[in-house]
């Protein structure tokens, strides 16, 4: 017999609980915008950052959505809003490169470094708040999400989580597509969960909500196309109530509610076309079109731009097109484990014991178990889609999947698993629990607060922390080209007058008054044209301060028997570290 424990929950918190809850969940919101806040000001613009804001932009001045090829122009377009404040800014719709259909990057690299260089600062920061309130409406969305499933006390563990997952938050810092894409899908499959609720009932304005928002997710990031056989098999699922108002169980059968449910992914889908089509300005065209969509060439139909760039990411994701780098080796076709290592890499380890956790106690328990599948098929799919792909330059593109595990995880303090009310009597076990649960959430926010302001090179002690990440995964998993302001204040603290840099980004060096020598780097071409002409002596190196940004340490432009410009570095263990993506070597 299992011994019962009066509650230790005082009167004053079981009568002002719902107060409580809410304070708490302002004071998590404000922690969380002050992270935000505190460390994007400091990280210099990302390598993918100035072509999504100049995108958004020119789209917003102009409404024509032609540079708009791999990126939806949505969330792009919300980014930029707050830059119409600013119309001293200039668009470079004069240069050739507004002409040409690949000339996005040297349009978005004129508008930031060239045309406006005197106000790049102030353009990133506004550029960059939208995204902030975006990953703020992510975060509400998972703890509505939680609650309509678990309730109240899960909504609120559920809302921390979300605030405070290293990698969210680190891209719900960025001008970029990912966190909008993220929100949108994770809202389409909360309104299909909900219209899926009510058994086998048709509800027009359930059906309307989830074609808005799926509208919404094609419009913000074309990865989102991935979660359309998600949803179709979520729809099969023998998981959801059977039970109507006006027919009993008996008379409606899985293979009609299945149907029902079918079709109303497809009316959605319907509605959603018309939804991309008037975010890009009922735009008609016709489509120039080859692959897999070769057939759609020569046709003249709406949104051609959104065509074209389904099209080029057909073509990306399945033959690569990119190297790809995982724990020291690379690829041009990818690796089938690099998206499920990198999850289990860049996620808190306390985090994945908790995930874990959930899932083995919400399967096995059946008031739980319908809720806890569903969540965990919609996750597990998007990884396996995404395993599929020869694309494997970032964790951010399976971060999509990553809202259903946190509302899983926020199932530990479910009513069905802990006794949390003050009307039934909490045993012991009841207090192990929330004590696991607890100090488990616990642990992730202080690894979080622990990485400060670094969220981008967050990686756990599983493989020795960020420290040694670069030996791990590159790219936008830890070097984005972040931190250019904060090697600026190493040199100046350091009393450094001049660095020889190997630099893997887009912002220009010149515009932070850093003076350099330039190195074999990608991403901009002053960098990218030495790895053909190397400047020093790569057996060995005149004696100087060398900055190396991670991604350029293993190389990643040449292939594999003509990695030997950095060698001599890879074999030594850097002198310093500027944020974990700058690697400082001092040679005598």
């Amino acid at each position: 017999m299992v011994p019962e424990l009066s509650t230790s929950t005082p009167a004053w918190f079981s009568q002002h609980k719902t107060l409580v809850s809410h304070a708490v969940a302002v004071v998590a919101l404000l922690l969380f915008f002050f992270l935000a806040l505190s460390s994007l000001v400091d990280d210099s613009p990302t390598i993918d950052e100035q072509n999504h804001i100049a995108r958004g932009l020119a789209f917003l001045r102009t409404g024509d959505p032609r540079l708009s090829l791999e990126h939806p122009p949505l969330i792009n377009a919300l980014s930029a809003l707050p830059l119409l404040t600013m119309p001293e800014l200039r668009l470079p719709t004069d240069h050739p490169s507004w002409d040409r259909p690949e000339g996005w990057y040297e349009f978005a690299d004129l508008f930031l470094w060239q045309y406006n260089e005197p106000y790049v600062d102030q353009i990133v920061f506004l550029a960059r708040m939208p995204i902030v309130f975006i990953t703020i409406a992510l975060a509400l969305t998972g703890f509505v999400f939680a609650q309509l499933m678990w309730g109240r006390m899960a909504a609120l563990f559920a809302l921390t989580l979300f605030l405070f997952e290293p990698n969210l938050l680190a891209h719900g810092r960025y001008a970029t597509t990912d966190i909008g894409g993220v929100l949108f899908t994770f809202l389409t499959t909360l309104l299909l969960w909900r219209l899926w609720q009510s058994g086998a009932r048709w509800s027009w304005r359930g059906v309307l909500g989830a074609g808005l928002a799926m509208g919404l997710a094609f419009g913000s990031k074309l990865s989102a196309l991935g979660f359309v056989p998600i949803w179709l098999l979520l729809a099969v699922l023998p998981i959801y109530p059977t039970n109507t108002e006006d027919k009993p169980v008996a008379s409606i059968s899985w293979l009609r509610r299945v149907g029902w449910r079918f079709l109303q992914v497809i009316v959605a889908g319907m509605i959603s076309i018309l939804v991309v089509w008037a975010i890009f300005g009922f735009q008609w065209g016709v489509y120039e079109t080859d692959g897999l969509l070769g057939f759609l060439s020569g046709i003249t139909g709406p949104a051609p731009t959104y065509v074209e760039g389904v099209n080029q990411i057909l073509r990306l994701t399945g033959n690569g097109g990119r190297p790809s780098f995982l724990l020291g080796h690379f690829s041009d076709t990818g690796f089938i484990s690099y998206f499920p290592v990198a999850f289990a890499v860049k996620t808190p380890l306390a985090l994945l014991a908790l995930i874990v956790l959930a899932g083995i106690a919400l399967l096995l328990k059946r008031p739980t178990r319908r809720s806890a599948v569903f969540l965990l098929v919609t996750a597990v799919s998007f990884y396996v889609l995404t395993m599929l792909s020869a694309l494997n330059i970032g964790y951010r593109h399976v971060l999509p999947a990553l809202p259903y595990l946190l509302v899983l995880v926020s199932g530990l303090t479910s009513p069905q698993l802990v006794k949390i009310s003050d009307e039934q009597p909490s045993t012991w076990r009841d207090h192990i629990w929330q004590w696991v649960v607890t100090g488990g959430m616990a642990l992730m926010v202080a690894a979080t607060l622990w990485i400060h302001p670094h969220y981008l090179s967050f990686f756990n002690r599983l493989v020795g922390g960020p420290e040694n990440g670069y030996n791990v995964l590159i790219d936008s998993n830890l070097d984005w080209g972040q931190d250019m302001i904060r090697l600026r204040s190493w040199m100046e603290e350091n009393d450094v007058p001049s660095v020889n840099l190997a630099w893997f980004g887009t912002a220009d060096p010149s515009h932070y008054g850093i003076t350099y020598t330039a190195l074999p780097g990608l991403g901009r071409d002053e960098f990218f044209q030495r790895w053909w002409d190397v400047p020093f002596d790569r057996d060995s190196p005149a004696p100087g301060i060398y900055a190396i940004s991670a991604s350029n340490l293993q190389e990643m432009p040449l292939r594999e028997d003509e990695k030997t410009v950095f060698a001599w570095f890879r074999a030594r263990e850097p002198d310093d570290r500027i944020g974990y993506s700058i690697l400082i070597y001092d040679v005598h």
